[in-house]
């Protein structure tokens, strides 16, 4: 991934705002500008993408596009970070955009407020340079795994249960696709019990890998599964396999 234009710089006033993640061990200013000309597609905001696309906003990721359906319910406040008791009721996107936008007024907030379908999923990979899947279902996840692989985008996969969570970092054609990992979907529970701030923890992680593959900086987790057992303490990394005979990415090279 380059920059799409090497005349575009940072003005100084965003020099000054991502001051303190510039530096040695952190972004070059390379990088920073890599941040500001990407576009990342977040779905869907509540526990997990919530704080992921406040994190790529506060970083300063040029243009965020949130989609995320349906009204805020009390039972969402444990773990929505955007969210609020004002919204209860509401549709969510709306008011999600609208926080995204009040803390950072140098990136574009998009707020879609539906869950996209596998043609929309597929429009939206082709304007993006990353993906993070956020949503609880299986359905959700393949299809935006099938538009991720299809574009050819990274596909950062997030999920939680409970006190646990899991990250797995795709780069279609090269790494296992989430197709490749789980070729039946598992079985899903409609209410799952979950603490908020595994919710919170897994999106700042998930967050986290797509700065580092947006700006080129350090070792993203590519073909590897990142899991943290809150409950006992634990943090394992495993490698993936790729399936060669995968029906959504067997065939890329």
């Amino acid at each position: 991934m380059t920059c799409r234009s090497r005349t575009i710089a940072l003005s100084p006033s965003e020099r000054e705002r991502y001051d303190r993640q510039i530096g040695a061990g952190v972004l070059t200013e390379e990088g920073q500008l890599r941040l500001k000309q990407a576009t990342a597609f977040i779905t869907r905001t509540g526990g997990m993408g919530g704080p992921a696309s406040l994190m790529l906003t506060m970083a300063g990721v040029g243009n965020v596009i949130i989609a995320h359906g349906g009204e805020m319910i009390s039972p969402d406040l444990n773990r929505q970070l955007l969210g609020s008791e004002d919204v209860v009721g509401k549709l969510r996107a709306p008011d999600f955009g609208n926080y995204l936008r009040s803390m950072n007024h140098f990136v574009n907030v998009e707020a879609l407020p539906y869950e996209p379908d596998a043609a929309q999923a597929s429009e939206l990979a082709e304007r993006s340079q990353v993906i993070l899947a956020c949503p609880p279902g299986f359905e959700e996840r393949m299809r935006l795994n099938e538009a991720a692989v299809k574009a050819r985008v990274p596909l950062i996969d997030a999920a939680q249960w409970g006190m646990t969570g899991t990250l797995i970092v795709v780069r279609p054609g090269e790494t296992a696709c989430l197709r490749c990992i789980y070729p039946e979907a598992p079985p899903f529970e409609e209410l799952f019990p979950v603490v908020g701030a595994i919710s919170c923890a897994i999106g700042s992680l998930a967050a986290l890998e797509a700065i580092k593959i947006l700006s080129q900086t350090g070792q993203p987790l590519w073909g590897k599964m990142l899991t943290y057992d809150g409950f006992h303490g634990q943090t394992n990394i495993v490698e993936l396999t790729r399936d060669p005979n995968c029906p959504c990415c067997g065939e890329l090279v």
